[in-house]
């Protein structure tokens, strides 16, 4: 026996995001007709209300990502719903429960999905669903790349690239209660204004010529003692400009190649780090997943909701995730 009681559902079948081969966004197909997972002793499976869409999801969907899927698969690893039912092996979790997650077994764009015991968080009281969607992987990426890839310290200067975007906006949250000098880039002026009332001190036009000039003349040429860099294919050799001495670029996001002076890690003794959620481990992930839980409840942590959509519009959601103008907090499909 693999679970402790069966879900009353009036259907084996849902309704899913299914990709069969890896290409363009035209590969993700919505079926109704996909058998609803069956639970493992320490999985739960959750009845989806919202799932979110992160930018490596296309990177998966393409075929441009270092650790593909056995097709065909679901997408996602991001969702919020409710609990119902328990595998035999779930301490934690009960029928009922309002969670999320950062990384399911099942895929996140599916009105069910299986995910395991350690992989979800509890959903604060005041949230909904849409809004619990919005947590899950670029929470998780904030903290790594801060906390567990550096040895980030108060009063310290961090630049966040893209800080109005899903893993800006909580890079600059804990950045800033953790007491660091925070400044972000954004490319509107909407998201400019947002990312100053998130709680940086100074906040830069990445879409302006000159920019980079305006960040040195702001930290008075000390230069920035860790980048959290969410495009590195496009700023990572402005980055290591821009970067102290002994200072460390994180690098959460990359979409191609691009070449780079090694003089400037030599002569500054900087360096790159890449950050990745999946090389976590079990008692890292237990760490962060305490810390965003007590963040998200006192209010120190609060996610931003972008764009929202419903599953039929999900090929219209991963063109605008990487071709919209500006980003605006975390993009959703709502189930």
């Amino acid at each position: 026996m693999m679970s402790r009681k069966a879900p009353f559902l009036s259907t084996t079948l849902m309704k899913a995001v299914v990709v069969s081969k890896f290409g363009g966004t035209e590969v993700l197909e919505v079926k109704r007709n996909v058998p609803i997972p069956q639970v493992q002793n320490d999985e739960v499976l959750v009845r989806v209300a919202a799932a979110g869409v992160n930018p490596v999801d296309t990177y998966i969907r393409s075929g441009n990502y270092g650790n593909l899927p056995i097709l065909p698969y679901i997408p996602g690893n991001d969702m919020c719903g409710t609990v119902v039912q328990c595998g035999n092996s779930v301490e934690n979790f009960r029928e009922g429960d309002r969670v999320c997650s950062f990384r399911t077994v099942g895929g996140a764009y599916a009105e069910y999905t299986t995910v395991k015991e350690q992989h979800l968080l509890k959903l604060v009281e005041t949230y909904d669903f849409v809004k619990g969607a919005a947590v899950g992987t670029p929470f998780l990426t904030a903290y790594r790349a801060l906390f567990h890839d550096t040895s980030i310290k108060p009063g310290q200067k961090i630049l966040v690239h893209g800080a109005s975007g899903g893993v800006g906006v909580p890079a600059v949250q804990m950045a800033a209660a953790h007491g660091l000098e925070v400044y972000g880039t954004a490319g509107t002026e909407e998201g400019m204004e947002m990312v100053k009332k998130l709680g940086a001190k100074y906040v830069f036009n990445h879409r302006k010529e000159g920019y980079a000039s305006e960040i040195k003349l702001a930290a008075n040429n000390e230069g920035i003692d860790v980048i959290v860099e969410m495009l590195s294919n496009v700023n990572l050799a402005r980055d290591l400009d821009l970067v102290a001495k002994n200072g460390t670029v994180l690098v959460v996001g990359c979409r191609d190649m691009i070449e780079i002076n090694p003089r400037l890690l030599m002569t500054k003794e900087s360096r790159i780090q890449g950050v990745m959620v999946n090389a976590a481990t079990d008692k890292e992930l237990h760490e962060s997943v305490s810390f965003i839980e007590a963040g998200l409840r006192n209010g120190v942590l609060d996610p931003v909701l972008g764009p929202k959509y419903s599953l039929s519009d999900v090929q219209q959601a991963h063109e605008d995730i990487i071709h919209s103008y500006g980003s605006k907090g975390k993009m959703v499909l709502i189930l």
